[in-house]
């Protein structure tokens, strides 16, 4: 008897987990606040409900006789989506909602790594009162990075001497409704994401990916969800040794190692400095845009590693095919500060050519496909090099046009990898 399988979430990252499930021997079923066409046209069935309801998402799994369930996003995890689904007796590829707090609560976060020893860890204090947080503004020497300890959809934080002012970053904390926020020294380096896939101690992980969150070209502009990425045709990004690859992997492990129980996903972005890789923060799931760099290079059958995961089996051996991948993402004009929704897309699976096309958030009508107010949509090239696999991201983007959007075109470009690697031998006296 096939799986049935329950994909929980609606954008970007969840097509791409409906697209590396397609070919498995399962089932697909799936629900979201949101109605994903992409997700919709590979699915047995798609609900549209409040994922962060536990009992509504349990009630649809127990409907449609879901075996398993994969949880793409944040919120529902925080929401305790996994510890509602195993009431049922149904197995979520996806962390408990008190071991998805490695994601979900900044504080705990970083007090978590202190008191494991868990390495990468930057300096930090943590707040609940916001008066007090300015003041140690005013006493450390040196600049910080300001981090609201809950989720903020990756456009929260603010970087003294980059985004902000001390003065601006106290503005920002006094003017907010943070309850508690955590402060910690500035990291200045490279960033990259490591993904990896966790069960029962055991931890596969995928190739590194640099994800790009300001909004306009060259890194200018305010920060966004993720403007798009690229990896390389090895497990290491241009900019990177497999030491600084190795050195990210051990720090995922030992925090494995920590959360005895932990589950999914776990993600640990970095920050290559001159010192090594520091921990900028973890999240409990595949990041959004990066799952669309990871899973179409995956050679190994994603449902083999959650069945095996559920059923206390060793995890396989993760078989990545050695090609790069450049994703760009099309968000709405204006995005994000002032977002205008109702430009029509005009590009689809069939006219992207050789690229991959995955929905986020758009409105499907009668005449077509249309932005809201969040990313649209995401255009990825999978080629030999990144430079071939841009090239095919940008033939994609072609078709779409540019009417109402906004693309990142510098993401994948030669002259922005070179810069990465420039700054890296910069920071090591090379």
């Amino acid at each position: 008897m096939a799986e049935h399988v329950l994909l929980i979430g609606g954008g970007g990252r969840e097509h791409a987990i409906a697209r590396a499930l397609a070919g498995s021997e399962a089932d697909l079923y799936a629900c979201a606040g949101n109605r994903n066409p992409g997700i919709a046209r590979i699915a047995t069935e798609f609900e549209t409900l409040e994922t962060t309801n536990p009992k509504a998402v349990r009630e649809y799994a127990e409907d449609v006789g879901a075996t398993l369930a994969v949880v793409g996003p944040e919120a529902p995890l925080e929401a305790g989506i996994v510890d509602e689904l195993e009431e049922a007796g149904i197995y979520a590829f996806g962390p408990k909602a008190e071991d998805a707090r490695i994601e979900t609560d900044k504080a705990f976060q970083r007090r978590f790594m202190a008191e494991h020893d868990v390495p990468g860890c930057p300096e930090f204090e943590t707040f609940d009162d916001m008066e007090a947080a300015c003041n140690f503004i005013d006493e450390y020497d040196g600049d910080l990075a300001i981090k609201p300890a809950g989720l903020t959809g990756g456009k929260g934080v603010k970087v003294i001497g980059d985004q902000v002012s001390a003065e601006e970053g106290k503005e920002y904390i006094r003017g907010s409704d943070y309850d508690r926020i955590v402060l910690e020294e500035r990291l200045i380096g490279e960033e990259f994401t490591v993904q990896a896939f966790v069960a029962d101690g055991e931890v596969r992980t995928a190739p590194a990916v640099q994800d790009h969150k300001r909004a306009y070209e060259g890194d200018e502009g305010p920060n966004t969800g993720g403007m798009g990425s690229y990896s390389d045709a090895t497990f290491e990004l241009p900019f990177m040794t497999e030491d600084d690859y190795d050195e990210a992997v051990s720090v995922i492990e030992a925090t494995v190692d920590a959360l005895e129980e932990y589950r999914g996903i776990l993600y640990g972005q970095f920050m290559l400095t001159s010192e090594g890789p520091k921990v900028i923060e973890f999240n409990a799931r595949f990041g959004d845009p990066e799952a669309m760099n990871t899973l179409p290079v995956l050679e190994t059958d994603f449902l083999e590693v959650i069945t095996a995961a559920r059923d206390g089996e060793a995890l396989p051996e993760l078989e990545f095919a050695p090609q790069a991948t450049v994703c760009k993402y099309a968000v709405p004009e204006g995005y994000p500060t002032d977002p205008k929704a109702g430009a029509k897309v005009q590009v689809d699976e069939e006219s992207a050519g050789d690229a991959l096309l995955y929905y986020a958030s758009v409105d499907e009508r009668e005449d077509g496909i249309y932005t809201t107010t969040s990313r649209a949509f995401a255009l990825v090239g999978v080629a030999d090099s990144i430079t071939e696999a841009e090239e095919l991201a940008e033939a994609a983007l072609e078709v779409a046009g540019e009417e109402g959007l906004h693309v990142r075109h510098d993401i994948g470009k030669s002259d922005l990898v070179q810069q990465r690697i420039d700054h890296v031998e910069e920071l090591r006296g090379q």
